[in-house]
């Protein structure tokens, strides 16, 4: 099943030419399926592989608006609706200037296969804009926020696509997003977007889940091992929304979380890191993290990335291929037993291939951080029946969510004959989840 599987990359990479982070993970997910076409040839003759990586709607618009200083600006917006085999198309939205097509088309394929793996009847897709929200007025987040929904709203709707957010969009913009589909359609459909505010149909946990979940997960991991967080040393990169939550739960479960890290550098606080503090910076003054270093009396190390710093567990919270594989062989060297990736792709396939190798246990992103779209869909069913969850139903039912989600990576694993390999396990069983979905509706 070789020569198929080179094939459909061939035409992958000849249709979708200079999109390099889509054709890294369309590689990654392919790797692993030798296994799966060998035990099923009909995959291969329903030519699954070949629909599966061609999206089944890609939306490319402009996006004008108008600065505080009354100059016109235009953006690009984006949304790529991947499958909808098993549900809506569900993902989120990323406002940043690094966005092109390639960046949302890597992002809708990993969505297919994360949302498969919750179990969840919820399809894959992504989008966003390269507008970037830093150092922007409220006023002109608004108009652009308003502008970008003017065109999106006539490709979404709650049983159609579901977005939420993602880098860049919060839950200031999704309420400024959500107010103009409201103000278009003329409809209280609770349910198009995720990540809402709480008093007006968001759910709890929502917010703490994607860094909740991959700490969960990871705490999964290290029970495999015979191990736990009580008493581990962590580091975590990034400082955002997802690392921030990833340190709390993290804290909760015992361990000893010493270093994060911002685009301009990392902070390392031996006594480990204030969350309290941290939140302050980063979350109400919108500060970087060299700030808290200076407040707390930690150490700041900028232009350096976080993993030259040693620890028990690494949790890749920020961006994509963050992780490299001279990052791994520091980490290694340091006592390295689990990663978990809160981030989507953050870790390079060399990285990737080097902890494998070194025996660390690995969780990828469609595995670890699918916690934030789990939730998203508990939004959804709240939504749908006019009901409100407490926060302990909530994160239990998350907590149950990442535990079947890990068992079935390991469990998809040993069956194809890869025991103990969470990155085939969890790019099979999300796959088989879809392609069987596919063959059931027929070709379309």
């Amino acid at each position: 099943m070789k020569d198929q599987l080179e094939r459909a990359l061939d035409q992958v990479l000849a249709r979708n030419p200079g999109e390099r982070e889509f054709h890294q993970a369309v590689r990654e997910v392919f790797d692993s399926l030798g296994p799966v076409l060998a035990k099923h040839p009909h995959y291969v003759d329903a030519a699954v592989l070949e629909r599966l990586c061609e999206p089944e709607r890609q939306i490319i618009f402009r996006v004008p608006w108008v600065d505080d200083a009354g100059r016109v600006q235009i953006n690009r917006g984006f949304r790529v609706e991947f499958s909808s085999a098993l549900g809506p198309y569900k993902g989120g939205l990323r406002f940043h200037p690094s966005v092109y097509l390639g960046i949302v088309k890597f992002l809708g394929f990993e969505q297919v296969f994360k949302n498969a793996l919750t179990g969840m009847p919820i399809g894959g897709g992504k989008g966003g804009s390269d507008f970037d929200p830093r150092g922007r007025s409220d006023g002109e987040v608004m108009r652009f926020c308003q502008s970008f929904m003017t065109e999106l709203y006539r490709h979404i709707g709650e049983h159609t696509d579901v977005p939420a957010g993602d880098i860049g969009v919060g839950g200031r913009e999704i309420g400024y997003l959500f107010g103009q589909y409201k103000r278009i359609t003329n409809r209280y459909e609770s349910g198009v977007l995720t990540g809402k505010g709480l008093t007006w149909g968001g759910s709890l946990v929502r917010t703490e889940a994607t860094g909740y979940g991959t700490v969960l997960f990871a705490e999964r991991m290290l029970a495999t091992a015979g191990a736990s967080f009580d008493g581990r040393r962590v580091v975590v990169s990034g400082a955002g929304n997802v690392a921030v939550h990833a340190i709390e739960k993290a804290q909760a479960l015992g361990a000893h979380v010493v270093a994060c890290s911002d685009s301009g550098g990392y902070v390392l606080d031996e006594r480990g890191i204030d969350l309290e503090l941290l939140r302050q910076v980063r979350e109400v003054e919108r500060e970087r993290v060299s700030v808290y270093a200076e407040r707390r009396g930690a150490t700041y190390v900028p232009g350096r990335r976080v993993w030259e710093v040693g620890a028990h567990v690494a949790l890749p919270c920020a961006t994509q291929n963050e992780l490299d594989e001279h990052d791994a062989r520091a980490l290694v060297d340091s006592g390295l037993l689990v990663v978990a990736e809160g981030a989507n792709m953050p870790t390079t396939p060399a990285a990737v291939a080097l902890l494998q190798d070194a025996g660390v246990l690995f969780a990828p992103g469609k595995a670890a951080n699918a916690g934030g779209v789990a939730t998203s869909a508990l939004e959804m069913q709240q939504n749908a029946s006019r009901d409100s969850w407490t926060f302990e139903h909530t994160e239990a039912r998350l907590a149950e969510i990442m535990h079947d989600v890990h068992d079935r990576c390991l469990a998809t694993a040993d069956e194809y004959g890869v025991p103990g390999s969470y990155v085939a396990g969890a790019n099979i069983g999300g796959f088989v989840r879809v392609a069987d979905a596919m063959l059931a509706l027929g070709v379309i």
